[in-house]
């Protein structure tokens, strides 16, 4: 007689899921549920802390963009303080302090995601699934934080608070947002859903009404259940991890993707090469075109989400034979559409001397130890 093994039974509908040995599996327990890319905060390739922030940007931990607007001075950490079963977390702390911020100011940590990752929620159709957002929070402060889910394609929000209930003590919470049959999500690369925990802000933003069934955007609701005002002093701080959103209407396990996995999600959008000891660390070749004008060659970790990136950089010099020659380098991006995205021209003004020939060889790189010279390419939602 034959015998047939099976992890669990589960009705047409994907809904109730038969016991078996007294353990129930969920059924969206699969790998790829979350769409949150670094919600462990494991990969911070810009800098585990920066200091004296005061505008938006991406600081720390990758993915993570801090929205700040005129409302006081902040330090972005990636933590090691972490709940079991995590071993880091983004923490934001107040240094200098607004106990009474304009009605526009506000501090925000988001997370934007593309739309062609999201098309699985079928938004915008009679079909819309609900979503399920679930974090670990520690804060030295206890009060309710309003976190929103906004449609940037269409404009539209609903949001919920969640109560910090404990002082500096983690704490996991759970959020489920009902679909939206109203609005698709365009399926592009282009920033269409995003999550927002909002930390404080003023009278513009929390005049309101929480929006707890989808809407159109109305700023006065996007806080308007919040009560933590974590800018009114500098003893305030907050850590999130264990990030995840998921179709369904309850929290599954956190996906704890391989660190390799997780850092190429990550350079998708962000990706850096710093010296690391030695001197003339090769970055890349190219050829004179002339006198003054060098061609040369950047190759990518993994394709990038944009073909129009930014780069920037510091302490990077031409290698002409035998000399090393620090001229002023300037950085003319076009992408090869050949290569996938994987390969950027670069277009070098020789400043210095000695002249470039024509047809020359070149190398260019690092040509010191410190961690400070670095080449990045940013193509962040």
């Amino acid at each position: 007689m034959s015998t047939i093994a099976v992890n669990a039974i589960t009705d047409a509908s994907g809904g109730s899921t038969t016991s078996i040995n007294g353990i129930t599996p969920n059924a969206y327990n699969t790998v790829g549920k979350n769409l949150v890319i670094n919600g462990a905060m494991q990969i911070a390739q810009r800098g585990t802390s920066e200091t004296g922030i005061t505008t938006n940007g991406y600081h720390t931990c990758d993915r993570w963009l801090n929205n700040i607007n005129a409302l006081g001075t902040w330090t972005s950490e990636q933590s090691t303080d972490a709940p079991d079963g995590f071993s880091n977390s983004l923490k934001l702390s107040c240094t200098t302090a607004d106990a009474s911020p304009a009605a526009a100011d506000y501090v925000i940590v988001q997370h934007r995601i593309e739309g062609q990752m999201c098309q699985q929620l079928a938004k915008g159709t009679a079909s819309a699934k609900s979503v399920t957002v679930s974090f670990w929070v520690k804060c030295n402060k206890t009060g309710d934080m309003q976190v929103d889910l906004f449609d940037n394609d269409n404009s539209r929000i609903i949001g919920n608070t969640v109560t910090i209930n404990t002082a500096d003590t983690w704490e996991k919470k759970t959020i489920t947002f009902a679909g939206d049959t109203t609005g698709a999500l365009d399926n592009d690369n282009n920033f269409s859903l995003m999550i927002e925990w909002w930390l404080d802000s003023g009278a513009d933003w929390s005049s309101g009404t929480t929006p707890t069934t989808w809407q159109s955007n109305a700023i006065a609701d996007r806080n308007a259940g919040g009560t933590l005002a974590l800018g009114d002093s500098t003893s305030n701080y907050i850590n999130i991890t264990g990030v995840q959103l998921e179709v369904g209407e309850s929290a599954t396990e956190f996906e704890h993707r391989p660190y390799p996995l997780e850092l190429a999600l990550c350079q998708r959008y962000y990706q850096i090469c710093r010296a690391y000891g030695g001197t003339r660390q090769l970055v890349g070749l190219g050829y004179g075109y002339d006198a003054d004008d060098i061609f040369g060659l950047y190759h990518l970790t993994v394709p990038l989400r944009s073909n129009s990136p930014t780069m920037s950089y510091d302490g990077v010099c031409l290698f002409l034979a035998s000399t090393v020659d620090t001229n002023t380098i300037v950085f003319g991006l076009n992408q090869l559409p050949s290569v996938n995205h994987t390969v950027i021209t670069i277009n070098v003004d020789n400043t210095g001397s000695p002249a470039i020939g024509a047809r020359d060889c070149i190398a260019y790189g690092f040509t010191g130890s410190t961690t400070t010279n670095y080449i990045d390419v940013d193509a962040e939602l």
